[in-house]
């Protein structure tokens, strides 16, 4: 984050229209990136739309016993009504208004998944010995798909178009820099609340979430139904927080490759949403189990992250286009750890991919 937020504000650039530029084999790039980032984020749109639903649906059955354990077409109707209402803010056009949603949905999941927490707070020493780096054996799919959903290409990417939506330049350096280090402070407090939360209410009974009934049941006993309740919520929070930006993924990069600028108000803006939207409901059309089907389609965004990082070490070490800014040695330490990183995940995501359908767990 930080090194895309310092090449943007330095140079003026954007990410994807600077591959098309400055790379060699630029447009290949781009494209590329382009493809790569939709597709891992359309996978994941269905995956998150298919789970939002779902738990929507078990909060009512929560607070109305009478209601179906399972009702196909109560779960589509209530996927079709959110995508509907998201579609609907989209065509507002105008980021200020969609980065207030963001700050609204953002701000209930981080307080929820917060709460979450401490209701069912684990052993702190349990917690500490959680900081440890490990992939348990068997949890290939689940860790590329952790890293899927927070270390997230897009989020990378799109960043320069929003600072030069924002109009940030050189004299804003250090507020990007202090931005970077908030945006990602947030994203692991959030991030370690709700593995904490799990590791309280699941782990010490041996309990498995394999579909969104799970949830209910393994959290009610231990916290009550406020308590999973406030946990649902939050994961509901998540799932739109994610949704609404990824139905512009597409026409955003695709303005970043022709004009290197964000368009929020075109017609191609509105069409390409719009098939986005069609695309997210497959998983309750389908009616695939969501929880797996939101483990294997997170999973399909690691493996655009490799060229996103490296991409960015190449601009970012440009003299000519940075000048003093460039990055030094310590910068490029962390970006080629992460580049590693990137590569790691990414053949364990692989591996667990080859294992989910080897055991045909899709469905």
């Amino acid at each position: 984050m930080e090194a895309y937020g310092r090449f943007a504000v330095i140079t003026g650039e954007t990410a994807i229209h600077s591959f098309k530029k400055y790379l060699k084999w630029g447009k290949f790039w781009a494209i590329l990136t382009i493809v790569g980032v939709v597709l891992g984020q359309w996978s994941a749109l269905s995956g998150i739309l298919g789970l939002t639903s779902s738990a929507l649906y078990e909060v009512f059955r929560l607070f109305i016993p009478g209601l179906k354990e399972q009702n196909y077409w109560a779960v589509l109707g209530i996927a079709i009504t959110l995508i509907i209402i998201m579609y609907a803010l989209l065509l507002v056009g105008k980021y200020s208004f969609f980065e207030k949603i963001l700050i609204v949905f953002v701000t209930i999941m981080g307080l929820s998944f917060i709460l979450s927490m401490i209701i069912v707070l684990p052993d702190p020493r349990e917690i500490a010995m959680g900081f440890v780096p490990s992939i348990p054996l068997g949890g290939e799919l689940l860790v590329a798909a952790f890293v899927g959903t927070t270390m997230a290409a897009p989020t990378f990417i799109v960043r320069p178009l929003i600072l030069k939506e924002k109009k940030w330049g050189k004299d804003q350096l250090k507020t990007q820099s202090r931005d970077a280090l908030f945006s990602a402070l947030l994203m692991f407090i959030i991030s370690a609340s709700i593995m904490i939360a799990a590791t309280g209410a699941l782990f010490h009974d041996g309990k498995s979430v394999t579909k969104v009934l799970d949830m209910v049941y393994a959290l009610e006993p231990v916290a009550g139904k406020i308590a999973v309740s406030i946990f649902m919520v939050g994961a509901m929070s998540a799932g739109l927080s994610s949704v609404f930006p990824i139905l512009m993924v597409l026409p955003l990069l695709i303005g970043d490759y022709r004009q290197g600028k964000m368009e929020t108000s075109s017609g191609m803006f509105r069409i390409l949403a719009g098939i986005a939207c069609l695309v997210g409901l497959m998983v309750p059309i389908l009616g695939a189990n969501p929880i797996v089907a939101q483990i294997a389609t997170q999973v399909a965004s690691v493996f655009i992250l490799p060229l996103v990082i490296f991409g960015v070490i190449v601009l970012i070490n440009k003299k000519e286009m940075m000048g003093k800014h460039r990055a030094g040695w310590k910068m490029n330490v962390v970006l080629l750890t992460a580049l590693a990183f990137s590569i790691i995940i990414s053949y364990k995501g692989i591996l667990g991919l080859v294992n989910l359908f080897n055991n045909n767990l899709i469905i």
